[in-house]
Parts: structure tokens; sequence; C-alpha cells
């Protein structure tokens, strides 16, 4: 199939048979836009239509382009994501985003669930009590980045202590050790979050040493900078490949 035709099919899969609005006014960049993702980006790399639904829905929290979170919402529950997957993806986003942006994402969620006759509250993925938290947030914290951990503590000013505390307890352990998305899967959509951002190099950076730390080759972590293209532009997008190559040269 040539991309005309690989962006009809995928369109479909993803949100049925309807045609998009801006067909009415903007043909000619609605055959743009549809053609360049669901033609050629959803087809780069080998991430899967979950994982690739997923990517979005953090992007799209983080850049808070909320009537496009809806549509993916939905997208997202008809390539087989479950409603605890969704949400767990947007809890992700808080600590890089603050809770008023992901606020504002979780509510767009819970009109799509509510409108697909998905019953709330989800089932509780908390895996720390508060007599714990902290220590569990650093052990994954430990597990993901490494040696480097204990350094940052170290090293940190007396009076902004509290904040490797809150990144280790609160990051860490209020988010990473939650069920319903794998660790790898988790640092994965953190990776793509902080590159969204902009600005934010460094922490691009040291996702990228903690994707490989957890399981996930370049070619994984290209793939799914490329697949955040459309939805955060070609500067974000160069900015995050520049970190990826810093860290992991290219042969």
């Amino acid at each position: 199939m040539d991309r005309i035709e690989k962006s009809g099919e995928k369109y479909k899969q993803l949100f049925g048979d309807g045609v998009p609005a801006a067909y009415a006014t903007d043909p000619d960049f609605q055959d743009i836009l549809s053609r360049f993702i669901f033609g050629e980006v959803f087809h780069q790399g080998s991430l899967d239509d979950k994982q690739r639904e997923l990517i979005t829905l953090v992007v799209l929290t983080t850049n808070q382009t909320l009537p496009q979170l809806k549509a993916h919402v939905h997208a997202a529950l008809n390539v087989g994501l479950t409603p605890i997957e969704i949400k767990e993806a947007v809890y992700q986003c808080a600590p890089y985003i603050g809770f008023p942006k992901t606020l504002n994402a979780i509510a767009e969620t819970n009109e799509v669930l509510k409108a697909r006759n998905i019953a709330l509250p989800l089932e509780s993925q908390k895996r720390v009590e508060e007599d714990n938290r902290f220590e569990q947030g650093l052990a994954v914290q430990v597990e993901i980045f490494g040696d480097i951990i204990a350094k940052n503590r170290e090293n940190a000013p007396a009076n902004q202590r509290h904040i490797q505390d809150d990144l280790s307890a609160f990051c860490f352990g209020d988010f990473y050790t939650r069920g319903g998305l794998e660790l790898k899967t988790r640092e994965l959509l953190t990776l793509c979050i902080v590159s969204a951002l902009g600005g934010a190099e460094n922490q691009v950076k040291a996702h990228v040493s903690g994707n490989l730390n957890v399981g996930h080759d370049k070619e994984t972590m290209i793939a799914a900078i490329t697949h955040c293209l459309p939805d955060m532009g070609f500067p974000r997008t160069l900015n995050a490949l520049h970190c990826i190559n810093e860290i992991i040269p290219e042969k």
C-alpha cells in the first residue's frame, strides 16, 4: 500500500468510519496531517499500536492539546489498551508537568470512559504506603539510574536535599511503583514526556540512560521520539535525538 492507503486504513482502525471535521474547511491541511501521521509515522520503527497510543496520550497531555487527547483516548481503547493503562499513562505525567495540567487531562479521559460506559473510579493501582513510599521509590530510582542517585543525594546542598527526597518519594514512590504499566513502559513514556517539554535536555539525557538500564535499545528510543514528532514538532524532536546520540553515539 502507498501512504494514502495506509493512512486511510490506520485512521479507520483508530477512530472508526468517521471523517475528520477539518476536511470541510481545510482539506489540504488535513491531507498533509493524515498522510504523514497515519501513513508514515505510524509505520516507522517497531513499536506496536498500543505503545504508540500510550506515547501519543502522554505527549498530548504534556502539550495540553485536550481535544486531541480525548480523541486518542477513544483510539487507545479501540486498539486494546485497558482503561487502567490509559489512566496510568496520564498519571505518569504529573511529576513532570504538574498537577493542574494532569487534572485537565484526567477530566478529558474520564469523559471518554464514562461515554464508553466504563465505571469510575477504576481499581486502585497503589503499591506503596505512607511509611514506605520513600524507600520503595528510592529503590526504583536506583534500579533505573544506578549509583548516580547516591551521588546526587550526597552532593545536594543542605537547603535543597528535600527536593531529592521529594523526587524519590513522589515521582518514583507514588508513580513508578504503581501497577497497570510495567517499569519499562513507564520509563519510555517519561522519555517522551520530558522530550515534549522543551528545555529539559538534561532530563532527556538522564532518561535515555534510564531507558538503557531497563532494557530499551537505541532503536526503540528513536522510534518513540519519532512517534512524538507530529505532536511536538521538529525542534523538540531533533533536540531529543541529539540527546540520544550524545548518550549512545552512532557506531
